[in-house]
């Protein structure tokens, strides 16, 4: 399953995600992973959710972070909950150019079984129809 988190900037997508992510760690079985490109939220996570910071593994483009994804799912059968804070930012693209990263999203969390959340920064009408499917 995928959800989408989604405003314009300075909305409170990522406080939003923060909360998300704390609330459904308390009854997490599998485990969950936290991806974004800065450390400012890493102190505000629950302690038992893995947080990656992209720009420590060089992860730049769509084809990178969609690679980083599956590799996280790869590593390890028990993740439930993967959390992407601004995956047009980290992906280097417009919205409305990354399909092919939800395509693979959606087939990464169905193959998986993983909830993948993400961020998205456009009001609701600016959003993509591929995107939108998840609201």
């Amino acid at each position: 399953m995928i959800k989408i988190i989604y405003g314009p900037k300075g909305a409170g997508k990522t406080k939003r995600l923060l909360d998300a992510a704390n609330e459904e760690a308390k009854g997490a079985k599998g485990l969950s992973v936290f991806i974004t490109d800065n450390k400012r939220a890493m102190y505000s996570l629950d302690r038992n959710i893995r947080y990656i910071d992209v720009t420590d593994w060089d992860i730049a483009g769509e084809d990178a972070l969609c690679g980083f994804v599956k590799g996280v799912a790869a590593c390890n059968s028990d993740h439930e909950y993967v959390y992407i804070d601004g995956v047009a930012r980290i992906a280097g693209k417009p919205l409305e150019s990354l399909a092919g990263i939800f395509y693979m999203l959606e087939k990464i969390s169905g193959e998986n079984k993983i909830t993948i959340t993400l961020t998205c920064s456009a009001a609701e009408e600016e959003l993509p129809d591929f995107v939108k499917k998840y609201i």
